[in-house]
């Protein structure tokens, strides 16, 4: 017998045995812990920041007493229009580049990772989350899922253009483990908890 049939040959008995049960995922998830501070702690712990709120009085507070209102924030809420632009959704995506803040709301955020799920719909633009300088979020409470495996069931049967969860400032770390926020993204996140 030649090599080739022999590794052929050899490969062929020791498929794995296709019949074989599968796991039985619904015991994802099932863990229980505070999804709220969980959420929380992981948010802290890839740096980005999390601020419990009761509206959007609170929210506009936060954002007139810790960042430059002199600069451009944009958002697709018009409950914030007193201190951001609204009309910037049909601009070229270039001329978001001097964007300090943008403002969105998540559908939903997943505790284990503190990711974000957020679509198009909502958006405004695809790029503004990414260009802008910082983002805040704002996510119900009521929203905060356990796990990723929880979030997917939930998007799974869901029809969106375009769809991406977000956790955390961008960052990234080279060879001698410099850390550099804002790379790819925005250089910070909060992370709006509302009741």
């Amino acid at each position: 017998m030649s090599s080739k049939a022999e590794i052929l040959n050899k490969i062929k008995q020791s498929q794995p045995n296709l019949a074989a049960e599968l796991p039985d995922l619904k015991v994802l998830g099932s863990e229980q812990f505070d999804v709220l501070e969980m959420y929380k702690t992981v948010l802290k712990n890839i740096g980005g920041n999390p601020i419990e709120v009761a509206d959007y009085d609170e929210i506009l507070n936060y954002i007139k007493n810790n960042y430059p209102l002199e600069k451009r924030i944009i958002t697709t809420l018009p409950e914030l229009s007193q201190i951001a632009l609204l009309d910037w959704k049909n601009d070229d995506p270039h001329s978001l580049k001097d964007v300090e803040l943008t403002i969105i709301k998540a559908h939903f955020g997943v505790a284990e990772n503190s990711a974000l799920w957020v679509t198009d719909d909502i958006l405004g633009q695809r790029v503004a989350p990414f260009i802008t300088q910082y983002l805040a979020i704002i996510v119900n409470k009521k929203d905060l899922i356990p796990t990723m495996h929880q979030a997917y069931d939930r998007i799974g049967n869901q029809e969106y253009g375009f769809g991406t969860f977000i956790a955390g400032p961008s960052k990234t770390a080279d060879i001698e483990q410099s850390l550099v926020l804002g790379a790819h993204g925005a250089r910070g996140l909060v992370v709006f908890l509302m009741d």
